[in-house]
């Protein structure tokens, strides 16, 4: 008979072993984070990522994604590289383009499904009969409810999950599974009265505590969404061409921040500080080359430019980024065109006064 007690310290043991900081095992009842869900799917704050809302309840349901799911193990995996430019100093420089911290390396999904399969292979070394499925933000499950469960941090105003020994620099990683492993108790939240992550962001996009409306918010616009940023929001994206992590920037917990030391985090083609008129150069071919294995590569060629022509257009007396610009006046896509002449009448006319 099996001792699901010890399994569990093993399962533990075997995750940190393989490069998790921490392992979690939680239940499958997310009736709270439902409501909340259902809510904000409610007042289209997912804009355009209609994924949210297609798979009906099976985000909120492990057991109905997963027939027979028990309990799910949640695990975190730090991101944050020691060797890359400081990410304020970036921002301070709006020649300079800002890349989310977490895409510098290599693509996290590749990265945790494959260490959360060697997991689950030495569960089955221990108990043969076990149904399981893996899980890295790649199917329409609610991580961070279940991370939250499993004790792994708190759900922050920013909508962040928050570790008080670590603070958010981290991705998650699943497996449902049937085995009827012992659970960890709930994570508590410690954010209290600090508003620092609301009070940042850029665009307004934290409506109100816990609360983002996706369709303000940068990381959405830049990675997510396949339109034209509206107008009144690109000035306020400054040099963000991929994602943004202001609210986590200014997380008085992320003073505890661990390094990474996983090696396929750290930066590539030196991605942690390059300029906007280097990438904005590329061509559709070294696009693709050099985010070979990169998350940045899900958005394509002509986001990745329309993204840039609204940094550069943010970077006003720079005679470089409007030649360069110019020089792209005939992008294929009409859309991308169109942040690109926004670009060069901003440019215009302050490196002509």
């Amino acid at each position: 008979m099996t001792d699901f007690n010890q399994l569990t310290k093993q399962i533990k043991t075997w995750g940190k072993s393989l490069g998790f900081q921490q392992v979690g095992i939680s239940d499958i009842d997310l009736s709270d984070a439902e409501v909340h869900f259902l809510n904000w799917i409610s007042k289209n704050r997912h804009g355009t990522m209609d994924y949210m809302a297609r798979h009906g309840l099976k985000r909120t349901r492990p057991e109905v994604l997963l027939p027979g799911t028990l309990r799910i193990i949640s695990v975190r995996m730090d991101y944050f590289p020691s060797s890359c430019t400081k990410a304020e100093d970036i921002l301070e420089h709006k020649e300079l383009a800002y890349i989310s911290r977490y895409a510098l390396g290599r693509d996290y999904h590749k990265v945790l499904r494959n260490k959360l399969q060697k997991l689950c292979a030495q569960i089955s070394q221990e108990i043969d009969d076990f149904t399981y499925r893996v899980f890295t933000d790649s199917a329409p499950v609610l991580e961070k409810a279940l991370a939250e469960k499993a004790g792994i941090g708190w759900i922050g105003k920013h909508s962040n999950l928050i570790n008080k020994t670590t603070g958010s620099w981290y991705f998650l990683g699943e497996i449902y599974t049937d085995l009827p492993l012992p659970t960890d108790s709930s994570a508590e939240n410690h954010c209290g009265t600090c508003q620092s992550c609301i009070e940042v962001c850029p665009t307004n996009a934290i409506i109100a505590p816990y609360e983002v409306d996706a369709r303000l918010c940068i990381s959405y616009l830049t990675i997510e969404s396949r339109d034209s940023i509206p107008l009144e929001l690109r000035p306020l994206i400054g040099n963000r061409i991929y994602g943004c992590d202001d609210c986590q920037l200014v997380c008085p917990w992320n003073k505890f921040t661990a390094f990474t030391q996983e090696q396929d985090f750290m930066p590539r083609h030196h991605l942690d500080a390059p300029t906007l008129v280097e990438l904005f150069n590329w061509s559709e071919q070294e696009f693709l080359r050099k985010t070979e294995g990169s998350p940045i590569r899900r958005i394509g060629y002509d986001c990745w430019i329309r993204n840039i022509a609204v940094a550069m257009g943010n970077n006003t007396n720079n005679p470089a980024a409007l030649k360069a610009l110019q020089n792209k006046r005939e992008f294929p896509s009409a859309m991308v065109r169109e942040h690109i002449e926004w670009a060069i009448a901003r440019l215009s006319a302050s490196v002509h006064q």
